[in-house]
């Protein structure tokens, strides 16, 4: 009975461990993006980019919802970004230095919930394609101890 009481511990234990490190996962990604959108075009970079085609393709604006905007020194300079826009044909930029204005044009929530609610209902996905690369590297270390074995035997038969 006791083994088996261990065995209960050792498992929650690991996953208070796996808990543990997928909210430091989380919480990293939210430092970063909030960093992302801090540093936004002022140094042309490919975090710009990465967070234009995360608002785009998620169909949602900065980090917690748009109005993290308006914290950021490019929100001062020329106001919410065009990747945050519903259309990109009516999106005036006047409109986007208006947060009242830029609520009706452009999407309100926010980027962290959607790209970490998306990431974990795809973790079985991911999960599923590595177990199956697993099984097929287990069976060709198989295939290869057997090829190896065949041919030791064969090497003292020959004389």
């Amino acid at each position: 009975m006791r083994g088996r009481a261990r065995d209960g511990e050792g498992v929650r234990a690991r996953r208070a461990q796996l808990l543990k490190r997928l909210l430091q996962i989380k919480a990293n990604f939210e430092t970063n993006l909030n960093r992302a959108l801090r540093n936004y075009n002022t140094t042309a970079d490919q975090h710009s980019d990465a967070v234009d085609t995360i608002q785009r393709t998620l169909h949602c604006c900065g980090v917690q919802n748009y109005t993290d905007w308006e914290k950021t020194e490019y929100f001062v300079q020329r106001g919410i970004p065009q990747s945050c826009c519903k259309s990109q044909d009516d999106c005036p930029e006047g409109d986007l230095k208006d947060p009242s204005k830029a609520k009706a044009k452009v999407f309100v929530d926010g980027c962290f919930y959607l790209v970490t609610s998306t990431m974990e209902s795809k973790m079985s996905i991911v999960a599923g394609i590595s177990f199956g690369i697993a099984c097929f590297q287990l069976i060709g270390i198989f295939l290869a101890c057997c090829l190896s074995r065949h041919i030791t035997n064969n090497q003292y038969e020959m004389v």
